[in-house]
């Protein structure tokens, strides 16, 4: 391929990584916004006590957004991290109420629940190339029942968990909560890997043009199997840290969360039908939503209204999606017809760009 195209594309590539970026500095001052305008009404809700609250609300859904970003830059989507979780945090909690275990058993034994319940996923969808919407609506039950045929009734208590868990929850270190500094590592971990990383870009062109990225030499199936495994052994991760923050856990916990999580992404900026966005994204419009959530309690608005405003946010952010989509479109076409001459520095490839970026180097070797 010769040097002026491969320099478009990667222009293009960076083109959309500016828009990600701005699409992030957007999240940020519509928090900066909220927070002002809330304050106003209330200044407590910019207390020290407000915001550890905000930030151990966010936790948990930020994580999971994490792990639901892998799958949906595929172009796929896991709807069962709702059950995956409950499933974990009960098992969790019968594994401290009935044999004693260390802290550490209880958070390896829910990761590698989590990782089980993504096998699965993972097989159904990537082996068996059955769509992952059909896959995890399917498995979101199979696991919840799970959940309920282990529980038979039963709760498990704060009572029957080690003090030391439940300060993961609800402790702090240097006055900054536990739990929301495991979430960061977490999503540092993940943007790392999704940034720099060749299988984390190739989540990228997957969800761009699975065809294009199959010819490039991507081993697709294995990336979205892989994908899969990691979105589920995040969600028992999740599962672990949400018996730790609630203590009492049965077999409904973290029912319904799977359409928070998903608002979170798609707000965040994680296009619903793959090839780009980010973990940090993802991570901002979980905190986003948070936010508004403890915001409508403050100024005393009807929880009727959060789920309202959620789901306008969430069609906001699909049309934006498309709206930026077609800008860089143009911009592509622009940059086509003029030739490029310079090679811009930004983020990995995204969208088409990084399906493209991905088929160069493969023709390059």
């Amino acid at each position: 391929m010769s040097a002026p195209v491969a320099e478009r594309q990667r222009s293009a590539a960076a083109l959309l990584g500016r828009l990600a970026r701005a699409r992030e500095l957007g999240l940020v001052v519509a928090l900066f916004l909220l927070f002002g305008a809330t304050a106003i009404v209330n200044p407590r809700f910019i207390g020290v006590q407000s915001l550890k609250d905000i930030l151990l609300n966010t936790a948990i859904v930020g994580l999971l957004a994490v792990g639901q970003t892998l799958v949906v830059v595929t172009r796929n989507i896991d709807l069962s991290v709702g059950s995956v979780l409950g499933l974990s945090a009960f098992v969790t909690g019968l594994l401290f109420a009935d044999h004693d275990v260390p802290i550490v058993v209880a958070f390896i034994v829910g990761t590698l629940i989590g990782a089980v319940c993504g096998v699965i996923n993972g097989v159904l969808v990537a082996v068996c190339r059955i769509p992952a919407l059909v896959v995890t609506l399917g498995t979101m039950y199979v696991f919840r029942g799970a959940d309920y045929w282990l529980a038979e009734g039963r709760q498990v208590n704060a009572a029957d968990m080690p003090s030391a868990f439940l300060k993961i929850g609800s402790g702090s270190v240097l006055g900054i909560p536990i739990l929301p500094l495991i979430a960061l590592v977490l999503l540092a971990i993940a943007a790392w890997g999704m940034r720099n990383l060749r299988s984390g870009r190739e989540l990228y062109a997957i969800g761009s043009n699975p065809d294009a990225a199959r010819l490039a030499g991507i081993p697709v199936g294995r990336r979205l199997f892989v994908a899969f495994v990691l979105t589920g052994a995040l969600s028992g991760v999740a599962g672990v840290l949400w018996a730790a923050r609630y203590g009492t856990v049965d077999a409904t916990a973290a029912t319904g969360f799977e359409l928070n999580v998903v608002a979170a992404v798609v707000v965040g900026g994680v296009a619903i039908f793959g090839g780009s966005g980010t973990v940090v994204g993802a991570a901002l419009g979980a905190l986003l939503l948070s936010t508004i959530g403890s915001a409508l309690v403050v100024l005393k608005v009807e929880a009727l209204w959060e789920r309202a405003i959620d789901g306008a946010l969430l069609l906001l952010a699909i049309t934006l999606d498309r709206v930026l989509a077609l800008r860089a479109e143009r911009a592509l076409r622009a940059s086509a017809s003029r030739g490029a001459t310079t090679l811009p520095t930004g983020s990995p490839p995204t969208g088409d760009a990084a399906t493209k970026s991905t088929v160069t180097e493969g023709s390059a070797r």
